[in-house]
């Protein structure tokens, strides 16, 4: 079983100016046509069980549409949708329980995107609240190829966000390894926080050491499979982690039990 816990899709009627669009801007190539069939044919190809897409809402306007897309998807083959909102939403509460009355299972917040540092009380108080809704909350981390500075969610900026969040069951995933291209820092502030990471776009743009060494030091039982297709190849991703130096029981636990924990299929890795 591979659970990829960081994927992205849009509307077909959207999907091919948006991905182009996407790729001009962050000089990148996508791996699919960024529509959910491609994103199932990936899935199919590469022997990915099951992907968990994650919208993001860049403006409050789009909430409405973006959560009623993401739950006439949710459970569709193999497909777990998550919702979005945006930190300026006045009503937040309203539409954090609106989203867990549509069961999605939690909420991508981009901070880059929606030009909100992520340990600004706007954002810490939807953190906050999401978390006691039981949702999963998973942030973009670090650089965003595609967008200049400043970046909105450094790993300092995450640890200060990670203290303020008064819930010890959070469930929060810190999407790029911690912090995209801010390695370093993720080593100095958020390796051994209680917090998830997800491996997105990672392998290939960190060296291998430093990569197993934060995983191994962070724990594999914290660690996430993750691609963010269609910017990252499910094949690549999987094919490069299976390289790297992980026990069996490590790589069982990155690669699903650890997802399957959080979406409360079964127990995980973490001990008790």
């Amino acid at each position: 079983m591979v659970i990829d816990f960081h994927t992205h899709i849009f509307p077909d009627q959207i999907a091919e100016r948006t991905i182009q669009k996407l790729e001009e801007v962050g000089g990148i190539k996508a791996f699919t046509d960024g529509t959910l069939n491609g994103l199932k044919r990936s899935m199919k190809e590469n022997h990915i069980t099951m992907s968990v897409v994650l919208p993001v809402v860049t403006k409050p306007a789009q909430f409405e549409s973006v959560n009623n897309y993401a739950a006439e998807i949710n459970g569709q083959e193999g497909i777990i949708s998550f919702g979005g909102i945006h930190p300026e939403s006045e009503d937040y509460q309203e539409k954090l329980s609106m989203i867990k009355e549509l069961r999605l299972p939690g909420i991508k917040l981009h901070p880059d995107y929606q030009k909100t540092y992520v340990d600004d009380p706007g954002m810490v108080r939807i953190i906050q609240y999401a978390c006691k809704l039981g949702l999963i909350v998973v942030i973009h981390a670090g650089v965003d190829i595609g967008l200049p500075d400043p970046v909105h969610c450094t790993p300092q900026r995450a640890a200060n966000m990670l203290s303020q969040i008064d819930c010890p069951n959070a469930k929060l995933v810190l999407a790029h390894t911690g912090g995209f291209d801010l390695w370093d820092e993720v080593e100095e502030y958020i390796v051994g926080k209680n917090v998830w990471i997800d491996i997105s776009y990672s392998l290939g743009m960190i060296a291998d050491e430093q990569f197993e060494r934060i995983v191994k030091n962070h724990g594999a039982d914290r660690t996430l499979f993750a691609t963010d297709s269609p910017w990252g190849s499910q094949y690549d991703t999987l094919m490069h982690l299976k390289k790297l130096n992980f026990t069996e029981e490590e790589m069982e636990c990155i690669s699903y039990r650890n997802a399957l924990e959080l979406l409360k299929e079964e127990k995980g890795c973490k001990k008790d």
